[in-house]
């Protein structure tokens, strides 16, 4: 006889209550509205395109504005003077020359453009402009310092990063590369990446001859300014090499000139085949791009990305973190969701790197550890981003929470990176207009700069050796 044990009283219960959920907010949904129609004749230099012509990547890149005049005078009649001589001027003392897509240009409202996201971007003001933190530099990352060879930065034991060219379809005003990116300005000198075939063969020697890296990221500038037959020869030497397994192609150039993927079919079948000859030999290749907030996002977008979707091709995104951007919750919500919403995977959100002539687009460090905390959740966990601080003069990427101290007075953030260069620290810095009062008196007296990191990396030491 089998003897039955007793049963606690409060484990027997009736079946529980399920919860029903209520309907769902429509409003909770509008990451799905994209874009679409004729928009771009809203403005009068397009007016008179029509959608197949607008549609086509050739006629995008013919017309992409190059000098700020002809960009000014394309929204001429839709913007008010004052706003033209303020960019006029804004474009003048700028360290990124100017070049941006018909398409990147008609998605700003022009009915309120000092507060738009992309034209925040793009478009630098002169009544904008804050004075440069003193630490502000044109190489913040420290990329050319750790390049053996022109052009390739090796960091990360695994890792290198393959500067390819030194041209983008848009130049970006915050661009952590304007030591290099598009042409000299006047108040920078640019460092000179072409597209040289020999410094490619001393880049693909250097990566050959060290055993230990296996990932590779082909960059710039950028490879949507690749030809097709450059993507192939890039693409299937890297992959020749036996121990690089892991490529990637980094592209701002589907948030700023969709139409190559649309009706660009030679170089959508070169990054294609790249991708399948790599996964036929157990090699993973994809796409990184820069999608900044959710505006960028249309139903050409979609429709271009869908290609690369259906045919296997994977894409992440990587964010920057801007000030009047996207550094509000709902900002990076909705750019979130409509990214997953399009097939592509939102990996990384930096916090904006110091670069000189940005100041105002950048934000603090509490910033993005805040709204990590909130968009964390809000989607997938697949579909969520890592909220990063590139970790300035060369540490590499750090998650925003990880410092070892952060001075909310003076805005001094203290990250190591002990897999990457242990014994160093590598400090942050918020704008100095953000901080309280007597954080900014303390800046604005030079003798106090010191002082300011000394303490900060003494606390962040003696943090660390009571650990």
């Amino acid at each position: 006889m089998v003897q039955q044990l007793p049963i606690a009283k409060d484990a027997v219960s009736e079946e529980p209550a399920r919860k029903v959920r209520p309907p769902v907010d429509p409003s909770t949904l509008a990451h799905r509205d994209l874009r679409t129609g004729e928009w771009w004749r809203e403005i009068p230099g397009f007016s008179s395109i029509d959608a197949a012509t607008f549609h086509d990547h050739r006629w995008q890149m013919k017309h992409t504005i190059t000098k700020p005049e002809a960009l000014l005078e394309a929204v001429r009649g839709v913007a008010s003077d004052a706003f033209l001589k303020d960019a006029a001027e804004g474009f003048r003392i700028a360290p990124m020359a100017v070049r941006v897509s018909p398409y990147l240009l008609s998605l700003v409202d022009w009915r309120n453009p000092y507060e738009d996201p992309i034209r925040r971007q793009f478009l630098p003001l002169a009544s904008t402009r804050l004075p440069d933190h003193p630490k502000l530099t044109f190489d913040s990352l420290g990329e050319q310092g750790d390049a053996p060879v022109p052009g390739l930065t090796h960091r990360y034991p695994d890792k290198a990063l393959f500067l390819a060219l030194d041209t983008c379809p848009v130049y970006c005003r915050f661009c952590t590369r304007s030591y290099a990116v598009g042409p000299d300005q006047e108040m920078v000198e640019k460092v000179s990446l072409k597209a040289s075939p020999k410094r490619w063969e001393e880049m693909l020697a250097y990566v050959a001859s060290r055993p230990e890296l296996e990932d590779i990221v082909i960059s710039g500038g950028d490879a949507w300014n690749l030809r097709a037959d450059q993507i192939r020869e890039l693409g299937n030497k890297l992959l020749d090499i036996p121990n690089v397994r892991r490529m990637r192609f980094a592209s701002k150039g589907p948030a700023v000139l969709p139409q190559k993927l649309v009706t660009d079919d030679e170089w959508v079948k070169a990054l294609i085949d790249v991708v399948h000859r790599g996964r036929s030999m157990g090699k993973d290749v994809m796409l990184h791009t820069h999608f900044n907030h959710a505006n960028e996002i249309t139903e050409i977008t979609q429709r271009g990305l869908g290609r690369l979707f259906e045919a296997g091709v994977f894409v992440r995104n990587q964010t920057v973190l801007q000030r009047g951007v996207n550094d509000t919750v709902a900002a990076q919500t909705m750019l979130t969701r409509r990214l997953a919403w399009v097939n592509v995977h939102p990996y990384y959100v930096y916090q904006h790197d110091m670069v000189k002539g940005t100041e105002e687009l950048r934000t603090t460090v509490a910033t993005a550890e805040s709204l990590e905390k909130h968009v964390r959740g809000s989607a997938a966990g697949f579909n969520t981003p890592t909220f990063v601080v590139d970790a300035p003069g060369g540490g590499g990427k750090r998650t925003v929470h990880s410092y070892e101290y952060y001075d909310h007075v003076t805005g001094i953030s203290v990250y190591t990176a002990p897999s990457v260069k242990p014994g160093q620290v590598f400090l942050y810095f918020d704008p100095i207009d953000l901080l309280p009062e007597e954080g900014r008196e303390r800046w604005a007296d030079p003798a106090e700069h010191p002082k300011m990191i000394a303490e900060a990396t003494e606390i962040a030491h003696e943090a660390m050796r009571s650990t």
